[in-house]
Order: C-alpha cells, then structure tokens, then sequence
C-alpha cells in the first residue's frame, strides 16, 4: 500500500475548480447515495433482509462517480463483483438494485441474479460479474461490435487489481490494443484482491505501467480525486472516440470495509485503514464545496437527507415487492 500513501492528493479547492460548480454538486450527491447504499446493505444483511453475500464499495465512491462523468449517456460500462456503486453512478434506479439484492422480482435480474449479476442495457450498464476479470473481454467484445457497426461509442471496464493477474487482462489487452478498440480498461487498485496485497503478486508497483506493453497509454490517477478520475477517463474516451485506440487507467483506491460481508480484515492494521480513511473522497469534496462557497452546512444537510430517503424509498420497494415466480431453469438459456 505505500504506492497509495505516496499520492499526492489535489487540494479540496482545486477538486472543485476542476469539476465546476454543477458537476461538484452533483458528484457530491451521487457519492452520499452509493456510500448512503451501501452502508444500509451491511446492516440489512445483519438483520437478515438480505442473502448470501455482497461486496461494498465504501471509500471507492469516486472512482465509480468520476469515471461515469467522464463518459456520455450512450457509453457503455462493464463492471465486477463490487458493483453497486458502479450501476447507481451510471444512473442505475435504486429500487430495483435493491430489489435484486433482496431477490424479489421487481429486481433488474428478476431476483434471480442477486449482488453480482445485475445489467441495464437501456442505460449503457452491460451487467455486473462474479467472475474474477469476467467483465473484461465481454467490454472488450462489446468495444468491438461498436466499432464493426461504425457507433460512436466507448466501453468502459471497471475491475480490480486481483483481475489484472489474470490471464483474460493479457488476452483482451493485446487484442484491443492490436486492432484499436474503443475501450478504456479502469483498474480499481484497492490493495488488496481478498486478503492478498497486491504487491504479492504484481512484479511492478503500478498495473497502469502496463499499458504500453499492448500499445496502449498507461496512466495512474489518485483514487480519491473525483475529479483526476473524470479528467484521465474523459481524455481516454475522446482519444477512443478519435480512433486513437484504447488506455489502461489505474486509479489507486482503498475499500474502507472489508472484502465482502464476513470478512474481519485480519490481515491489515487499524492505522493502515485510519490513514486511508483520511483520504475519504467524500469528505474531500465535501470540504471544497464548503471553502468555494458553494454549499453551507444546510446543503449538506439536505444532500444526506435526500441520500437516507432515497435508499428508504429502495428497501420499502424491496419489503413490498413479490417473490420470482416460475422453475428455476426459467431464464437459463443453456443446459
């Protein structure tokens, strides 16, 4: 993790310059929701709401917010196990992520396909996967079928460190990079792949010095800058747009909880999480607003209140809503 206390972080004021006043607020917003989102989950599991398992995204909320502002409404987005933040940041409805995770029928997988297996098409969202590095040649695959049809459209991949070790980050690189594909590849380095840190099994210290190696650019960004995020997937997706080809971003992140619900993170410290946590990209925004003059502690106020009623309004859909009806081959289309 010292590659991550080794960031120099943009200053609160200079995040909000970057962004302008709207996008600031709006990205603001969007963070309350997801952390809002995903913090009301690990309490709905203890209560026995919800089944099985999910991974959290809490202190990761502006990577998945930056790089959704960095693309259009019509971009295309890939995502992993660690989704949520991912699908409400692309516009996803709160209600029915919850329903799915609830496994209720109103749920954007009929409740048939939980935390990890959740997709949008009418909204760019090509589905969340539960397969290390899964979501990756599927944007690979769907960066090509747009540029076969002449759409000018750009896929994003969002996955993680532990992805990068395998062998589908090698094979969907090199093909992108041989035949410039609309693509941009967002690796989420969060410092650890379950309880592994990354430096166990990474021979260099940034997975974006990679990107040459498959003749694409390689660009490391501060995880927790909202704005760094917005600016290197922005630039990504217009060198895309221009068919200049792909990029490797790696933007150096860390979860704030553990990898999934039970996880008691044994293997890290207390004053490794407290140093990370004060990097919380939240708060950084939140006190940028503040010094521009930009939001009063009223905004906030009601920025958190719109959060807590909006996740409120997904769990009351959720608790109402029916049960999947039908065989459990329904919707299978293999055998």
């Amino acid at each position: 993790m010292d590659a991550v206390r080794a960031l120099n972080p943009t200053t609160a004021a200079s995040e909000v310059d970057r962004l302008g006043r709207d996008l600031a607020m709006d990205a603001y917003r969007r963070m309350v929701l997801i952390r809002t989102f995903e913090e009301r989950i690990f309490d709905l599991f203890g209560q026995g709401w919800i089944r099985g398992t999910s991974h959290m995204c809490v202190g990761q909320e502006a990577v998945a917010v930056g790089a959704c502002a960095g693309l259009r409404p019509e971009d295309q987005v890939t995502s992993n196990h660690r989704g949520h933040g991912h699908f409400l940041a692309k516009g996803g409805d709160p209600k029915r992520i919850m329903a799915e995770l609830f496994g209720k029928a109103t749920g954007y997988a009929a409740g048939r396909g939980g935390s990890q297996h959740m997709a949008c098409y009418e909204i760019g969202f090509l589905g969340s996967n539960g397969i290390t590095g899964g979501g990756i040649p599927i944007a690979t695959g769907a960066a090509l079928a747009n540029l076969m049809q002449g759409l000018d459209r750009v896929v994003l991949c969002f996955f993680g460190d532990g992805a990068s070790a395998q062998g589908t980050f090698h094979e969907s690189l090199n093909m992108a990079g041989l035949w410039r594909l609309p693509v941009i590849y967002l690796c989420e380095n969060n410092g650890y792949a379950m309880s592994t840190p990354a430096s166990q099994v990474s021979a260099i210290a940034n997975i974006g010095d990679r990107g040459p190696a498959y003749a694409m650019p390689g660009v490391v960004v501060d995880g927790f800058s909202v704005a760094a995020v917005r600016d290197s997937v922005r630039e990504a997706a217009e060198r895309a747009r221009a068919g200049a080809g792909p990029t490797l971003i790696e933007a150096k992140t860390y979860r704030f909880m553990g990898h999934s619900k039970g996880d008691p993170c044994h293997y890290r410290t207390r004053e490794e999480e407290a140093a990370h946590r004060a990097l919380c990209p939240i708060a950084r925004l939140r006190q940028g607003l503040i010094v521009a003059g930009i939001a009063d502690q009223d905004w906030l106020d009601d920025a958190a209140a719109w959060a807590s009623a909006e996740v409120d309004a997904a769990v009351q859909f959720a608790q109402e809503s029916p049960d999947p009806v039908g065989g459990l081959d329904e919707g299978v289309f293999a055998e």
